[in-house]
């Protein structure tokens, strides 16, 4: 029963979950401590889910959340990580060709409420109701969220060139 919950889980939702958490913490090896975090809580509360929507939903909620605590954790702000690093930056091969997007690289220098809510709308084709579920916010602050983001993003891609 819990090896196939685990294949389940790596079929359905650990790319999204790692590219999430990658666009949040910006860093593969926390990404992926963080995606093992969210598997276990899986394992561990074994959440009743209404669909599959509802279940993908939760692994976001869940995986978005434990990129939060781990970005205001003492012990994240007191070391340098070796991402930083130019030969390491790209190192992911989950991102599917995102290494090499200008636009993607350039949103994830976006403050958090922006950052999040383009990246779940482009690239991973969220509409805005389910946005909003997903980071528990009004379908409005949603659409804010949006414009103001893109604004902000296409005045740093504007500095850029």
């Amino acid at each position: 029963m819990m090896q196939s919950r685990i294949e389940e889980f790596f079929q359905n939702y650990y790319k999204v979950c790692y590219r999430t958490a990658f666009a949040l913490v910006k860093n593969r090896a926390d990404a992926e401590d963080v995606v093992q975090e969210t598997l276990l809580r899986l394992l561990l509360y074994r959440p009743d889910f209404a669909s599959a929507e509802h279940e993908k939903a939760w692994m976001l909620r869940t995986a978005m959340n434990l990129c939060k605590d781990m970005l205001k954790s003492k012990w994240r702000k007191t070391t340098v990580s070796l991402e930083h690093m130019p030969a390491a930056k790209y190192g992911s091969l989950w991102l599917s060709g995102m290494e090499h997007d200008d636009t993607f690289w350039t949103l994830l220098e976006l403050t958090s409420p922006y950052k999040e809510c383009l990246y779940l709308f482009y690239y991973e084709d969220y509409s805005i109701r389910e946005i909003a579920d997903i980071l528990e916010k009004p379908e409005n602050t949603v659409k804010t969220n949006l414009r103001r983001g893109r604004e902000a993003l296409k005045q740093k891609l504007e500095e850029r060139r």
